[in-house]
């Protein structure tokens, strides 16, 4: 949730579009409790362990198809706040009304449900088997993923929590697809700051009036709408202190044109007033009354060319000095009157601001490490085997299809420690080698290479091999246990046979696979280009070949007559078998002539009939 009163339709004209290639090479945090909730909610009660497969899956495509960093962050202990919102939530979705009932200080339990806390460590695990960086966090993770952005730990944050952006977060990621054209919504705090003029604590401000996860309620009767326009009165160092002031009783800030904010005194609202009182003509409505412009003339309306006072119009607005400087103070009025009484709403709730709830917002000390410890994130290759055996007790799943949805991860890491140290002789998985480029894929609007790996040796009973044909699809969904397709699922290498030699093919990043093997890219280009001029050679030679037969009849692209279309196809044919056509011409004059004599008045019409069949 994060901030309430729909806190992120807020920022959503302002989101950018990032496109697929945007977290490549890129360290982002990941709120691993609100990836698990999400996707457990969407896949339900179809799958073993949905969060476990979710993690599986989406760590695959998150580290080799966006080619990301990813370091993973789950919940701490809660704040006595946060488990009082919680229980206070729950009671709200029973209908059960706990206004009053619920203290902070009562000895509210901090413990979190026993049974997601397992589904996050069996997670947790999982992710340390891969070799990912798993951080806990003091209390909430995505507090401690905006730390790591604003300390530039990691270049974003993955989280649909919104007070990331109240916990220091420059780059925030509301969600992930990775098997889909749509593009990222990515929010950067410079673009909210630039185009709604907020900073950190305007929003720590709008938090506090509106509702939070520590504090459901807000402040009664302002909206997001009104609290954005109050905050936007003050600067970012001086909101908090006016929020404690109006907390305190300090009431009205702008009573009588006691200037906080604007420009007007009082003394310039009494003379606005006082030249409000001149009098206007009733006919016109201009400055002056209606006798004397009977004496003398509208200095308005004469200088519109008429000697007497026109009527005024309806809706007529007098556009004089004093009737703009009367409409300017009763906006101004409206305005402090409006400030007035979203002061007093402000004050009427208890404990307001809550200290606690600023000093947690603004807080830079949420994880168990400081910057000065010299704090860094390793990434460390999978422990396969032992992965795979985690797998197979947990998922029920065999492994040689643990093996075959692992191959992705491992070949980008392949690629990646050839790209930074060249080994001659390296082999992914110990058992296939780099043979080369089959050709280039476009998939969801990129292209890849399709890299053709090579078994290394004749023993296949212990590679990861297993042929895709459409009933090994249906067993493997079977097996999963998910009846419908789930975007999360990585792609499946595809096997290939050729000469008793075993490949397989899998998707791989162009610019990963240039760094790897250059020689490899430079000769798959050459290849290319030499077919590409082939083809293109082979093309106008038979584009010029085809127009010179057709210039003796008719042109290219005109359509013949049935008549004449089944005449020179008949031609043709009988010169392809060595007939000469006037000949058969003749004998079809023979035998039409023939029949015709066969038509005698003496035969009724049916038996000519027959006698011509």
């Amino acid at each position: 949730m994060g901030v309430g009163g729909n806190f992120w339709d807020l920022f959503k004209p302002y989101a950018r579009n990032e496109g697929f290639d945007f977290l490549r090479n890129k360290r982002v945090a990941v709120d691993l409790s609100f990836w698990i909730v999400q996707h457990e909610t969407a896949i339900g009660h179809n799958a073993r362990n949905p969060h476990l497969r979710v993690t599986f899956f989406r760590t695959i495509n998150l580290f080799s198809k966006l080619g990301a960093f990813p370091v993973f962050v789950v919940d701490g202990i809660p704040s006595p706040l946060k488990s009082r919102a919680r229980i206070e939530r729950f009671y709200r979705s029973s209908g059960v009304d706990v206004t009053g009932t619920l203290n902070s200080n009562e000895g509210v339990s901090v413990e979190r449900n026993r049974a997601f806390t397992k589904c996050v460590r069996e997670c947790a695990e999982l992710l340390e088997l891969f070799g990912m960086p798993v951080l806990t966090a003091k209390s909430e993770a995505e507090a401690l993923c905006a730390q790591l952005n604003g300390a530039g730990h990691v270049d974003a944050c993955i989280t649909a929590d919104s007070d990331a952006f109240l916990f220091g977060a420059k780059c925030v990621i509301k969600s992930v697809r990775p098997n889909s054209t749509e593009p990222f919504e990515c929010y950067y705090m410079s673009d909210i700051e630039a185009s709604l003029g907020l900073k950190r604590k305007h929003l720590v401000a709008i938090s506090l009036l509106v509702g939070n996860d520590h504090d459901l309620n807000g402040v009664q009767g302002i909206g997001l709408d009104t609290a954005l326009r109050f905050v936007r009165m003050f600067p970012e160092d001086e909101i908090l202190s006016r929020l404690y002031e109006i907390g305190n009783g300090e009431i009205p800030l702008f009573q009588d044109g006691d200037k906080s904010t604007g420009d007007c005194s009082g003394s310039s609202m009494n003379g606005s007033s006082r030249k409000m009182n001149s009098p206007h003509c009733s006919l016109c409505g201009h400055p002056g009354s209606k006798r004397a412009h009977l004496k003398l003339a509208c200095e308005y309306c004469s200088a519109a060319g008429n000697i007497n006072c026109m009527q005024k119009p309806v809706g007529f607005k007098c556009e004089c000095s004093s009737c703009d400087m009367g409409r300017e103070s009763k906006e101004l009025k409206k305005h402090e009157n409006w400030q007035i009484k979203v002061c007093r709403k402000i004050a009427m709730k208890q404990n307001f601001p809550n200290n606690e709830m600023i000093e947690m917002y603004l807080s830079d000390q949420h994880g168990s490490f400081t910057d000065n410890d010299g704090f860094s994130l390793l990434w460390e290759n999978p422990r396969t085997e032992t992965l795979v055996d985690f797998l197979v007790y947990h998922q029920q799943w065999k492994p040689s299809y643990i093996r075959q949805r692992m191959l992705p991860m491992l070949s980008t890491i392949f690629l990646r420690e050839m790209a930074s140290n060249p080994t001659e002789g390296c082999l992914l998985y110990g058992q296939y080698e780099f043979n080369s480029i089959q050709r280039e894929k476009r998939r969801y609007g990129q292209l890849f290479y399709v890299v053709k790996w090579k078994k290394a040796n004749t023993d296949v009973g212990s590679g990861i091999h297993m042929v895709p044909t459409e009933q090994s699809f249906l067993q493997t969904r079977e097996l999963v246990g998910v009846s419908e397709s789930v975007e999360d699922e990585p792609d499946v290498p595809e096997i290939l046979v050729a000469d008793d030699c075993w490949f397989l093919l899998t998707d791989e990043n162009m610019e990963l696979v240039q760094a790897a093997f250059p020689e490899k890219v430079d000769n798959f280009l050459l290849e290319k280009a030499v077919k590409e001029s082939k083809s293109q050679k082979k093309k106008s030679s038979l584009n010029s070949g085809g127009t010179k037969g057709k210039g003796e009849s008719k042109a290219s692209g005109v359509q013949l007559s049935i008549t004449e279309f089944y005449r020179s196809a008949k031609v043709q044919v009988q010169s392809k078998q060595g007939e000469d056509p006037s000949k058969n011409s003749e004998n079809r004059a023979e035998i039409f002539e023939g029949k015709r004599n066969m038509r005698s008045p003496n035969l009724s019409k049916a038996v000519r009939r027959r006698l011509l069949l």
